[in-house]
């Protein structure tokens, strides 16, 4: 009984911290901006497919480490250029204008981006290559699968850096300024759009890391990638708070404990079904979320005040 509670738990906190990092976007995004970014999830998506064309077309061409690690970066690299085209495009142009108009933008902008991800790999599943060719190790009655290890290793070293880039950098101070007071930002010489550019950025930077955790552990990719991803980033960041990153990492980790354990009691069926129930009985209980402050000390009433 011991060992399947632990086991299950190990496997929710390797899914969670995949998720904690898709959290971790959204909510940078969000706390920026104050605007929902609908697009994020095809972001990941179209970095997924690129990731998945270059296996399908350089698979037999190079060394099995050589396509994993050019796969990642390719999916990262991808993932952070639409996020790019998408910030250009939908919150560039309405910065300070309405947010609902940005919001619509970029569900139009979603809409165009999975298109042309499934334009360049038309089939419904594909594969998507992983780096570990081992079969699950056995720690005692406990298994432990590598790309789990993998998802935990890189999950804890992302935060840790962009902890630092956030609370230990220029860029850091700049994006908390702006996310506190628009107003003080621009009394203090900040530049409100390279700024939110760069924040914007490193989000897609964060989500596509999350993203190639996923796609490592699932090994394929399919046109669903983009609503599921963004799914998982919205749950992840309203279950810590809108605006927290330390409540999007609590909230990722929780989400996949909370489906794990759902899983192994109640069958996989159930896991989305917990999944946005938890979301539901968050928002009635705690409309905050677990963190209502956010992580760049932010006050949201003062800040619309302003």
């Amino acid at each position: 009984m011991i060992v399947d509670i632990v086991q299950t738990l190990l496997n929710g906190l390797a899914a969670g911290a995949a998720y904690a990092l898709l959290g971790v976007g959204f909510t940078m995004m969000f706390g920026v901006m104050r605007r929902l970014n609908l697009s994020y999830g095809a972001t990941l998506m179209f970095g997924g497919y690129l990731g998945a064309l270059l296996a399908s077309r350089a698979g037999g061409a190079l060394p099995d480490a050589a396509l994993v690690l050019l796969a990642a970066a390719v999916t990262v690299a991808g993932a952070t250029l639409a996020g790019l085209y998408v910030e250009r495009l939908c919150f560039a142009p309405l910065r300070g204008r309405s947010g609902v108009a940005a919001m619509v933008s970029s569900f139009a902008v979603w809409m165009q981006i999975e298109e042309f991800s499934t334009w360049l790999l038309p089939l419904h599943t594909n594969p998507y290559p992983a780096p570990f060719n081992v079969a699950s190790w056995q720690l005692g009655a406990l298994t432990l699968r590598p790309e789990h290890l993998l998802t935990l290793l890189v999950a804890v070293l992302v935060a840790i850096l962009l902890h630092r880039l956030l609370r230990a950098s220029r860029f850091g101070l700049a994006v908390r300024t702006l996310s506190d007071s628009p107003a003080a930002a621009q009394a203090v010489g900040i530049d409100a759009g390279r700024t939110t550019l760069l924040a914007f950025l490193a989000a897609s930077t964060v989500g596509g890391i999350g993203a190639w955790l996923v796609l490592v552990a699932d090994q394929q990719v399919t046109p669903m990638f983009g609503m599921w991803s963004m799914a998982k980033g919205l749950i992840a960041m309203m279950l810590g708070g809108l605006g927290s990153i330390p409540g999007a990492v609590a909230g990722g980790l929780l989400l996949g404990v909370l489906e794990a354990s759902g899983q192994a009691l109640f069958g996989p069926q159930i896991r989305e079904l917990i999944a946005w129930g938890a979301l539901f009985l968050v928002l009635v209980l705690r409309p905050g979320g677990l963190f209502g402050r956010a992580a760049f000390d932010l006050d949201i009433a003062a800040h619309q005040r302003l």
